[in-house]
């Protein structure tokens, strides 16, 4: 179902300085509805799960982590532990079942968490061979998780696996059947870049087409990832631009107000290091949603530069 409302912010810590995490943390669990953070083994170096874990602690706040890269310094531990070979350490990404279950050992370690919320397999188009036969390996170690009680659900989290032909929702949906022995799997959500520049996904979800139509119209959450284009958005985007979206707004906070009216986006992520790069945005989702009919002619316009 399509809410009547935008989607909400979730604090992404890709781009998170080091030094602010603790507060950003701090700010994203003050509201309910923000109150989501999305993270992953090798962000920040390596750091990003240990320098959360003491905000989280104690805090009612989910949390999403990944598997599939090798995190910064964890090649050789994990070799130790049977996890990898030194061939697959060497290629700096698996998603073998022993390395799922490897790194979601580690990632409940790092967070302080004896449970995951969401744990997304992380860029399977990175994959060496048949990305499909990847994801089935490592959404049924996923799926022993789930029935283990240390986590909750996952998903796929891509940067162009959708656009290249890599992936596929309904392929994605038949993996997770086939990794749990019937349609009731514990796939619940994808991850993808969406905004005014990588469109591609935004323009077929408004003719309820593509991967976040299709992930929408089988209950999934879609996290946009990116929704700023790397923090490029602002200086690429025009005055005319946002006025177009919502004239009282900034062109930051018009670009994100389009990106979180997107049918089928049910969270945008955004890595905020600073008490106005999250507060601005976030009074801005509070808006009404941005027709589909506006939202068609700003890419439409985009589309014609």
């Amino acid at each position: 179902m399509i809410s009547e409302a935008p989607a909400p912010l979730g604090l992404g810590t890709y781009r998170l300085r080091p030094p602010a995490v603790q507060e950003a943390v701090l700010r994203a669990a003050n509201d309910p509805r923000t109150a989501w953070v999305d993270t992953a083994p090798n962000y920040l170096g390596g750091r990003a799960q240990s320098l959360l874990a003491p905000a989280l602690a104690d805090r009612v706040i989910k949390v999403s982590t990944k598997v599939g890269f090798v995190a910064q310094g964890a090649g050789t531990t994990a070799i130790v532990a049977g996890a990898l070979s030194a061939a697959e350490a060497a290629s700096g990404h698996c998603l073998s079942a022993r390395f799922v279950h490897w790194q979601c050992a580690q990632n409940r370690a790092e967070l302080g968490r004896p449970r995951l919320n969401l744990v997304f397999a992380h860029n399977p188009e990175r994959t060496a061979g048949d990305p499909n036969e990847a994801l089935l390996r490592a959404f049924t170690a996923l799926e022993e998780e789930v029935s283990a009680g240390t986590l909750d659900a996952y998903g796929v989290a891509t940067w162009d696996g959708f656009d290249n032909g890599a992936l596929s929702v309904p392929n994605l949906d038949r993996m997770a059947s086939l990794a749990a022995g019937s349609e009731y799997h514990h796939l619940r959500a994808v991850q993808l870049p969406v905004s005014l520049v990588t469109a591609n996904a935004f323009t077929q979800a408004l003719d309820n087409r593509g991967p976040i139509a299709q992930a929408a119209a089988r209950g999934w959450d879609v996290f946009a990832s990116a929704p700023l284009f790397g923090g490029e958005l602002p200086q690429l985007a025009t005055r005319e631009l946002a006025d177009l979206i919502r004239p009282d707004l900034s062109v930051t906070q018009a670009c994100l107000l389009a990106v979180a009216s997107c049918p089928g986006v049910t969270r945008v992520l955004l890595s905020a290091s600073s008490s106005a790069h999250w507060h601005e945005p976030h009074a801005a989702l509070r808006e009404p949603l941005v027709p589909v009919a506006t939202l068609r002619k700003v890419l439409d316009v985009l589309a014609s530069d």
